[in-house]
């Protein structure tokens, strides 16, 4: 088979409308190009004299705005029987939050361009939660029930291969451009990807959602009891949320960490950081294939458990590593189980609610998400400045591999194993 159908068309599904398969990798690369930009955002931040706090804020607003809005968002638009306006020009107004930071310098006095730039990221929160809510039920949709594994790993591999390659390009010209306009240059070009993504996912086309009866007006108490009731009626989602939930929390605590670990404790150049960045993603494609092969083998729990264990032991080795050189090695030991967690943790998610409300319940998987990703990142910036940051990523590993072993330990009924077919 030829590399392009290897990436057009899908191998297994055959329900699958090829047309959106195309259009979903094709809005893979204007992703990819925006994504390069997103590792070093935190890193501008830091060279800009942001401090551990304002770091750890950058993680966490989205996350805030999402805790706050998450399930009045997903309950507008389980009412929409067309998503995709919503989905397409909220990821657009987000990536072009790149090109506002690109240009903050030019308008923004220096010591106020900190809190400037923060500003824009938190404005960019409210579009974010409508693209997290909406990415699982549009893709889940392309992909139908059996092509989860195919359409993601071909679209995250498209989306590594671009993010990879533009890496590369940026530690370079941040290198060699000086400062702030080497930063600039950067968020302005890569935030022209959201253009390609808004083209392209715009153009994609849903059967219409069936909308479930609205119920006749009630007080806000009745509603809440209905709506969670709801939710804890599906057993299987609610025993992988909360486990989904407590691994996320110790990704969250890990995630303002990384950056400051490079630049305060390796003094890392941009360069090497954009090595580091470019050898994680380029391993996280190889991953995606990797991990596709072996869950038609031996099933999607293995992977769960291997990627979960995997992933556990990151922070830890990095922490303990001295030298930025050895930081570049373990970026391959954690791409690869990133890309299988990535795969994973969308599979189980998606097989364990209810079409007909995707959109609920997306909603409040991703208000669990929030909830760690709002108060985790401030944690570790604290723990940082409390027992350093090598402390804190140890205690990101720890809290990761309490998520594992309850993976491990959960009863396999609550956990659908699926077989992919080959």
């Amino acid at each position: 088979m030829s590399l392009y159908k290897w990436f057009t068309t899908p191998q297994i599904g055959q329900e699958i409308n090829k047309k959106n398969f195309l259009f979903v990798q094709v809005d893979a690369v204007g992703i990819g190009l925006a994504n390069a930009a997103a590792p070093f955002l935190p890193v501008f931040l830091t060279r800009l004299g942001a401090t551990n706090f304002q770091v750890g804020l950058l993680t966490s607003m989205p996350a805030f705005t999402g805790l706050l809005l998450a399930l009045v968002i997903g309950g507008y638009l389980q009412r929409k029987s067309n998503i995709i306006p919503w989905f397409s020009t909220a990821r657009l107004l987000v990536l072009l939050s790149f090109t506002l930071t690109g240009l903050a310098p030019f308008l923004v006095p220096e010591k106020y361009l900190v809190a400037a730039v923060l500003g824009i990221w938190a404005l960019a929160t409210l579009p974010q939660t409508v693209v997290a809510i909406l990415f699982s039920v549009v893709m889940n949709t392309v992909a139908g029930p059996s092509g989860r594994f195919e359409l993601m790993s071909r679209r995250w591999s498209i989306m590594g291969f671009t993010t990879a390659i533009m890496v590369v390009i940026v530690g370079q010209v941040l290198h060699r451009v000086g400062f702030p306009i080497n930063y600039q240059s950067v968020f302005i070009t890569l935030s022209l990807g959201g253009l390609i993504s808004y083209y392209y996912s715009s153009r994609l086309e849903l059967p219409q959602r069936n909308i479930p009866p609205a119920n006749p007006p009630r007080n806000l108490a009745l509603r809440f009891k209905e709506y969670w009731q709801l939710i804890i009626s599906e057993k299987p989602f609610i025993h992988f949320a909360i486990r989904r939930f407590i691994y996320f929390s110790g990704i969250s605590l890990a995630a303002p960490l990384f950056p400051l670990f490079y630049v305060r404790k390796l003094q890392a150049s941009d360069a090497w950081i954009s090595i580091i960045s470019t050898t994680a993603t380029a391993v996280m494609i190889f991953g995606y294939f990797f991990w596709v092969n072996r869950s038609r083998k031996h099933g999607t729990r293995m992977v769960l458990l291997w990627t979960t264990f995997g992933l556990s032991l990151y922070p830890l080795l990095v922490a303990l590593s001295g030298r930025v050189e050895l930081v570049v090695v373990l970026a391959i030991f954690g791409g690869l189980f990133q890309a299988g967690l990535d795969l994973v943790f969308f599979d189980e998610l998606m097989r364990t609610i209810p079409v007909e409300y995707s959109a609920t319940f997306v909603s409040f998987a991703q208000s669990m998400q929030y909830l760690a990703a709002v108060v985790f990142p401030l944690l570790g910036t604290l723990l940082a400045d409390t027992i350093g940051i090598s402390g804190a990523l140890m205690v990101a590993a720890g809290l990761r591999m309490l998520g594992f072993v309850l993976f491990f330990t959960q009863k396999k009924a609550l956990v659908p194993t699926q077989t992919l077919p080959g």
